[in-house]
């Protein structure tokens, strides 16, 4: 089985209360690719500028994620600065959006096929765009984010009625659905049509929500946080993978792959970009799914 990721690639320039570091790897393609790949093939598209380091390629390349709808076209690459004085809360300084202003995804015909189609919060225009282009997917999801909620709402709903989850976190899912209660807001939109709703609820932990099921996610006790970019996306990757690894939608596929979603969460909160989890090892992560269930047996 093998997983598509369409999203965003992008040079950050973080600050924290850890330090800073600037035009690091990073966009919601990059964090989800590099967690998903320990559980099963991945490939991705996204885009870059001509000026986008090639060991980052490298990188990605030799952690067996597939580049091959990875375009490289002239101009500057997507980058994001911003910093979190709250690591609770980012606060952007600079978008630059760059060649990923004219971003059209073009989907390459071995990835046609793909099982499961992982859709990063990037436009909801382009996320129906790419959605079109599959060939009959098992499992489909998106994420999404208030950028899109406020500014393009209409194509977004479009979106969710084709997917079979989405991924939202707790602020979203209240603007989404204009509801403050996040269980009734997930019983909405689940009417929309997907089979279930994720929702992150960062040092909280998630929740899953579907018919007739809910299942609730710890987080895992990091000791030590220092920057919290691409935590959803990384939640996202461990569990979209996980998924395709076991080629199953079942409750029990589910609420594992809600604590690979949190464990991967977790390796990737403890440093800036991908220096924590670049080197991850399979027993790494299964060390911290004991410990997590450890927590939670009575």
């Amino acid at each position: 089985m093998s997983l598509l990721i369409v999203g965003s690639i992008a040079l950050d320039t973080v600050f924290t209360p850890f330090g800073k570091r600037e035009d690091i790897l990073g966009g919601s393609t990059v964090y989800t690719s590099m967690a998903s790949k320990n559980f099963c093939q991945t490939n991705i598209v996204g885009v870059v500028g001509e000026d986008f380091p090639k060991e980052h390629i490298e990188l990605l390349k030799s952690n067996d994620i597939d580049t091959e709808g990875m375009e490289i076209v002239p101009g500057k690459t997507f980058r994001w600065k911003g910093v979190y004085n709250d690591l609770n809360r980012a606060e952007t300084l600079d978008t630059q959006l760059n060649v990923f202003a004219e971003f059209n995804p073009r989907i390459p015909e071995n990835y046609k096929k793909c099982n499961y189609v992982f859709l990063g919060n990037i436009d909801p225009v382009l996320q129906l765009r790419v959605l079109v282009q599959m060939q009959d997917p098992k499992v489909t999801a998106c994420d999404t984010m208030n950028f899109w909620i406020s500014g393009n709402k209409d194509a977004l709903l479009k979106v969710i009625k084709k997917v079979d989850i989405l991924f939202i976190n707790e602020e979203e899912i209240k603007m989404l659905i204009n509801e403050s209660n996040i269980y009734q807001a997930a019983e909405i939109a689940l009417s929309f049509g997907p089979k279930i709703v994720v929702i992150k609820c960062g040092e909280h932990g998630s929740v899953c929500i579907g018919d007739n099921f809910i299942f609730f996610a710890p987080v895992y006790p990091v000791k030590k946080a220092v920057d919290p970019t691409g935590a959803g996306d990384s939640f996202a990757g461990g569990f979209m993978g996980y998924l395709t690894r076991k080629d199953n939608f079942d409750k029990d596929t589910i609420r594992n792959a809600m604590i690979y979603g949190t464990i991967m969460a977790s390796f990737c909160v403890e440093s800036f970009s991908l220096e924590r989890v670049k080197d991850l090892t399979f027993e790494m992560i299964e060390i911290r799914k004991e410990k997590i269930r450890e927590s939670v047996i009575f």
